[in-house]
C-alpha cells in the first residue's frame, strides 16, 4: 500500500502586500499554492498511491468565489479516475465556521466530521483511518482523547490537525502529547498545522509534513509532502517529495571586515548564486541580511535604496526569471563609535540624546507613546502581514534610532573632515 501524507495547502491563500515590492513575480507567486497542489496530484498519479491524506488547511478561509472550490472539485476527480481515495479533515483555516460555500466532491473523496472522531474502514488494503476536523476556527480541546483505540488487523492511522504541544509561530490548536497519540496505538500519525516539516517517532510514526508551498520568507525551504510505503502492516518508508514551485530562503552576508561596495557585493552575488544552486530550477525568493562589525554600516543605513535597487540589478543579472530579491535587512553594527565625545555643536547633542535613549528604557516608553499615533497614519498594508511595521514595537524604535545614528555619524565626519582640510 502506498499513502501520499499532505497537509496545510492553503489553496488559493492571498499573498498581502506584494504590490509594495518592486518587480515582483505578482503571477507566479499568487498561482504558487495552486501549482504545488498540481504536483501533489501528479505525484499522486506517477506513484500509483492508494490514499491520499490531508491533515487539514486545505483552504486559507472562506472562498472569494466557487472557482478555488471548482479547482479542488477538477483535480479530485482526476484521482477518481485513477482509483485514488481521498480523506480530508478539516483545520482551523477551513473549519466548518469558516466555509459558507459547499461543493459535492466526487465519491473517492471523504471529508471526516467535525463533530467526533470518525473511523473510515477501507477493506481492501486492510486500512483503518481515523480523524476529526475542527468545526470551529479555534479548537482548544484534546481532540485524540476520544479517538478510538487501534483497530486490530488493520494498518491505524490517526489524522489530526494540531499543535502537539506547541510550536513558536502556531497558535495552540487541538493540543495534545506525544504520549496521548501514542496511547491510541495506531501505525502513523499524519498531522498537520505545523508548516516545518517534522518526524517526532518512528514507533510509531508521528509526522508533520509540513506546508505544501512556502508562502513568505519566513517559511523558508523545501516544501512538499510525504510517500508512505507500507507493507504487510508495517511501515517500509516515509519519503519527502518537494512540491512546492517557489522557494523562500534567508541569505545571511557577512561583512565583517569589508571595507568598500565592490566587496560588499562580490560577496551577495557569491550568496545568491550558492542560493540559487540549492534552489532546484525553482523561483527562488531569497531575503538578503547584512551582517557584522563593519566600516560600512553607516553608509548602508543612509544609502539603503541604492543599495536595494543596486542589489536588485544584481540578481536580475545572475538570473532575470528565477531569481528575486524579496527584501533586503540591514543587521550589521558599526565597527567604529560614534564621535561624539567632546562636541558642544547640534549634531553632537543629537547622538548624546540618541544615546540616552537607547539606554534609558523609561524614557523610550514614553518616545513610544509619542509616535504611537503614527500608527494611524502608515497603510494598513504596512500594519499587517508578516512583517508588520509598527513604530511603538521597542524593536522597530531601534532600528529607527540606529538609522539616525548612522546618518549623524557621516556628517559629523563629513564635518571633521572639513575641519582638517581647513
Amino acid at each position: 500500500m502506498k499513502l501520499i501524507h499532505a497537509a496545510d495547502v492553503h489553496l488559493d491563500s492571498p499573498l498581502r502586500g506584494l504590490e509594495r515590492y518592486d518587480g515582483a513575480p505578482l503571477e507566479e507567486l499568487r498561482g504558487a499554492t495552486r501549482r504545488a497542489f498540481e504536483n501533489l496530484i501528479e505525484l499522486a498519479l506517477s506513484e500509483a498511491v492508494d490514499v491520499v491524506l490531508l491533515a487539514g488547511d486545505l483552504y486559507d478561509g472562506d472562498w472569494k468565489d466557487y472557482r478555488t472550490g471548482l479547482f479542488f472539485a477538477t483535480q479530485m476527480a482526476r484521482l477518481h479516475d485513477a482509483g485514488i481515495i481521498v480523506l480530508i479533515i478539516a483545520g482551523n483555516h477551513d473549519a466548518a465556521s469558516q466555509i459558507t460555500r459547499i461543493l459535492r466532491l466526487p465519491p473517492n473523496v471523504h471529508v471526516f466530521s467535525t463533530q467526533q472522531p470518525e473511523t473510515r474502514i477501507l477493506e481492501t488494503h486492510g486500512l483503518a483511518v481515523h480523524g476529526q476536523g475542527f468545526a470551529t476556527r479555534a479548537v482548544t480541546d484534546d481532540l485524540t482523547r476520544n479517538y478510538p483505540l487501534a483497530l486490530p488487523g488493520l494498518f491505524n492511522i490517526g489524522l489530526l490537525h494540531t499543535s502537539l504541544d506547541g510550536r513558536p509561530g502556531h497558535e495552540t490548536y487541538a493540543p495534545c502529547s506525544l504520549n496521548g497519540l501514542r496511547s491510541r496505538g495506531y501505525d502513523y500519525w499524519a498531522l498537520g498545522h505545523i508548516h516545518c516539516r517534522e518526524i517526532l517517532t518512528q514507533d510509531p510514526w508521528i509526522v508533520f509534513p509540513g506546508n505544501l508551498q512556502g508562502r513568505h520568507a519566513r517559511e523558508t525551504g523545501a516544501k512538499g509532502a510525504m510517500l508512505v510505503q507500507v507493507t504487510d502492516g508495517t511501515v517500509d518508508s516515509v519519503t519527502f517529495h518537494p512540491l512546492d514551485v517557489v522557494r523562500w530562503t534567508q541569505c545571511p552576508i557577512d561583512l565583517t571586515d569589508a571595507t568598500t561596495f565592490e566587496e560588499l557585493y562580490q560577496r551577495l552575488e557569491s550568496g545568491l548564486r550558492v542560493a540559487l544552486h540549492h534552489a532546484d530550477g525553482r523561483l527562488l525568493a531569497v531575503r538578503v541580511q547584512f551582517t557584522g562589525r563593519s566600516e560600512l554600516h553607516p553608509q548602508l543605513q543612509t544609502r539603503q535604496q541604492q543599495l536595494i535597487n543596486s542589489a536588485r540589478v544584481l540578481a536580475s543579472t545572475i538570473h532575470p526569471s528565477d531569481l528575486w530579491l524579496e527584501r533586503l535587512v540591514l543587521d550589521t553594527t558599526s565597527a567604529a563609535p560614534l564621535p561624539a565625545s567632546g562636541r558642544n555643536d547640534a549634531l553632537g547633542g543629537l547622538v548624546q540624546a540618541i544615546r540616552d535613549l537607547e539606554l534609558d528604557q523609561e524614557r523610550l516608553a514614553e518616545l513610544a507613546k509619542e509616535v504611537s499615533e503614527l500608527s494611524d497614519f502608515l497603510p494598513a498594508e504596512l500594519r499587517s502581514g508578516e512583517d508588520a511595521f509598527d513604530p511603538i514595537q521597542p524593536q522597530m524604535l531601534h532600528a529607527c534610532l540606529e538609522e539616525v545614528k548612522a546618518l549623524l555619524f557621516e556628517r559629523l565626519l563629513a564635518q571633521d573632515s572639513d575641519c582638517g582640510a581647513d
